[in-house]
């Protein structure tokens, strides 16, 4: 498949007011973690780029918006100059609200939106409600990632640990010629701290509630005159918050690993070299869920009844316990025996980032390759009933390799009338997808059973008997269709003996690539009036 784009935007912007829709606290508010609140916590800081935290909350000081630099056009710009609609979180806001990972910016990016159904895996992002929703692992999201400036084509890669950040901007609206990979929704700009030349450390201990542990390491400093290092660390543990009472285990937990270290060159005030390698794990038992019932949701009516539902009859009369069903506050969740939510998934990569000073121009290459592979099981029908699973092993597994290489070359003219940016990018991916999706031992009884039930058979229905048929009312049953009766009551047979039957190792492989051409220009018509024009041309 093939696909060509061209996107064309302009805006007239006027800058004499403050810029909207911006989030910027810097009062150092706590906000409690969404998923475990910090009991405590303990920082020891020794870096230059960091000040040490006070021994007592300062009354909130103002918000200059002239020392709050961002780079969302691709140009490092103060946040008030920026027209577009951004969100700027620095790290002491991250640390404060306890936010770790992408989905955690919920709290403090109000238009965000960042959520998983079935796997973590493939996570999805949203910005004003606009997104791509679905764990289908060949969608990308319209709500694009990047990492110091590398694209990351799966959201659900953003929701390890992140480790030391700098800032992250939360972009609305479309971004396609800015970046190198189209974002039509918006965009997630992460950027980590640099190595600094000034030698530095820092550690961090954490522990909350549902046994949470959090441990954060990091060391910077010079290996010459020219040459700087830095190495960050995270390890995270904590138990579910579901417990599975059929299998007597924790789901929902947290199991994550992370490192990432650097290289920075500088030989002079022209030349800048970064080198980035980073390595994460995660395994984690992933996404159980509990029933919604009329507490939550008063509009479902009788759909938990099985006086009213015939569905919920059968799953009863097969051994679902309905206490599940209607107590969803108590976090108790129904997993078939033997079946579990187990998954692993490893991210790794390396990045190489030049920016060199032409003088009237600056010249940026990213180039970039990661690999990413991630398996998930799960209970899919999400009761005690066996009935549809994916096995918690390797047997199900998405593998990403992805090669990418950005150009950026971007000044100003006219005497600085203009401000004017011009790309290239290209990018070569690799999915593979080996999936094993099956039928659980008791399918084969539950499809029988809601047949007999949803017809005029009903009067034979009998749950502990073969294909749910009462073997005194077979006769009955076979001569209610005349001379089709054998063979339909055959059918029935059939359908109800089958168990664990499905796809094994299915596999499906999907290549991607990405070229583009973008410019962002802007035009100073005076001190307060800007025209901002974009071109973008994208083919894959």
């Amino acid at each position: 498949m093939r696909k060509s784009v061209w996107l064309l935007s302009a805006g007239l912007v006027a800058l004499s007011a403050p810029a909207l829709a911006q989030q910027v606290d810097t009062s150092g508010t706590a906000v409690p973690p969404n998923d475990a609140t910090s009991a405590a916590a303990a920082a020891v800081t020794q870096d230059s780029a960091k000040a040490p935290a006070p021994a007592a909350s300062p009354a909130p000081a103002p918000v200059d918006l002239d020392e709050i630099v961002v780079t969302a056009q691709g140009r490092v710009q103060v946040l008030e100059d920026v027209p577009i609609s951004v969100t700027a979180v620095g790290p002491d806001q991250m640390r404060n609200s306890g936010a770790s990972d992408i989905r955690q910016l919920n709290q403090l990016a109000p238009s965000l939106l960042v959520s998983s159904t079935g796997s973590e895996a493939n996570g999805s992002a949203r910005v004003r409600g606009i997104g791509t929703v679905g764990d289908n692992p060949g969608l990308e999201s319209s709500v694009a990632v990047f990492i110091d400036g590398v694209y990351r084509s799966r959201s659900g890669i953003g929701l390890n640990e992140l480790g030391e950040l700098e800032r992250i901007e939360v972009l609305r609206g479309p971004q396609g010629t800015l970046f190198g990979r189209n974002a039509s929704a918006g965009l997630i700009n992460i950027i980590s701290k640099k190595p600094s030349f000034t030698l530095g450390g820092y550690g961090e201990a954490t522990v909350g509630n549902y046994n949470l542990r959090r441990i954060a390491l990091g060391l910077t400093g010079p290996l010459s005159d020219t040459l700087a290092f830095r190495i960050d660390g995270v390890g995270v543990k904590r138990d579910g918050f579901l417990e599975d009472t059929n299998n007597g285990i924790d789901l929902n937990n947290r199991k994550r690993f992370f490192t990432r270290g650097q290289l920075l060159f500088q030989p002079d005030s022209n030349l800048s070299i970064r080198l980035i390698g980073d390595y994460s794990k995660r395994h984690e038992r992933c996404c159980a869920a509990v029933y919604v019932n009329e507490d939550i949701n008063p509009n479902i009516g009788g759909l938990n009844d099985p006086a009213q539902n015939n569905i919920v009859r059968v799953l009863r009369d097969l051994g679902q316990n309905l206490a599940a069903f209607q107590d969803p506050y108590s976090r108790d969740v129904s997993v078939s025996r033997g079946r579990g939510f187990d998954g692993r998934s490893r991210d790794g990569g390396v990045s190489l980032q030049a920016d060199y000073d032409l003088g009237d121009a600056k010249l940026t290459s990213i180039t970039a390759y990661r690999g990413y592979k991630a398996s998930q099981g799960g209970d899919f029908d999400y009761g005690t009933v066996d009935i549809l699973y994916r096995p918690d092993d390797d047997s199900s597994y998405r593998r990403f390799r992805t090669f990418s290489q950005e150009l950026r070359l971007q000044g100003s003219a006219f005497n600085k009338k203009l401000d004017w940016l011009v790309g290239g990018y290209f990018a070569n991916e690799d999915l593979k997808l080996q999936d094993t999706l099956r039928f659980g031992s008791q399918y084969g009884q539950f499809a029988a059973c809601r047949l007999i039930t949803g017809s005029p058979l009903a009067g034979a229905y009998s749950p502990t008997s073969p294909s749910c048929i009462n073997p005194l009312a077979r006769p009955t049953v076979s001569g209610a269709f005349g001379p089709a009766g054998p063979t339909i009551l055959a059918a029935i047979d059939r359908l109800g003996a089958i168990s664990d039957r499905g796809s094994t190792g299915d596999v499906y492989n999907q290549n991607s690539r990405n070229f583009a051409l973008f410019t962002h220009n802007i035009f100073h018509v005076t001190d307060k009036f800007d025209v901002t024009v974009g071109l973008r041309y994208t083919t894959e």
